[in-house]
């Protein structure tokens, strides 16, 4: 797992963005309502407000992503994909379905194995 994700973010390196702005991507591109506030793009990628400013202000620097007011409230401001930013994700994305592809089989025994243990797989729920 720890070698994916290295090869991760050697990918993004290699496409002229750092990792957390590929984190950052992912999250505005996957919200499912639309594009994300700050406020949830931060919950998504469990990091505080003020760090996903600064991320943000650097993607937004680099061309990759726009803030919006909201349209339905102006104190809220939504961040979109540029074009930019949307081709770097697609490419990126391309090379990691490839490369799960590769390794997958290596990673689905790992996964079974994680998931049998004491205190893996899936939280516990209260009842």
């Amino acid at each position: 797992m720890r070698q994916f994700l290295y090869w991760s973010e050697q990918q993004a390196l290699d496409a002229g963005i750092t990792p957390a702005q590929h984190q950052l991507l992912l999250a505005v591109r996957g919200h499912a309502a639309g594009p994300p506030t700050i406020s949830e793009v931060a919950g998504h990628l469990l990091l505080r407000h003020h760090s996903v400013v600064g991320l943000i202000d650097r993607a937004e620097k680099a061309g990759l992503v726009v803030r919006k007011a909201d349209k339905d409230s102006q104190r809220n401001v939504r961040v979109h994909l540029t074009a930019k930013g949307a081709r770097r994700l697609a490419k990126l994305a391309g090379a990691h379905i490839d490369e799960l592809q590769r390794v997958g089989p290596d990673l689905l025994p790992t996964w079974s194995t994680a998931r049998r243990r004491p205190g893996g797989g899936r939280a516990k729920t209260g009842a």
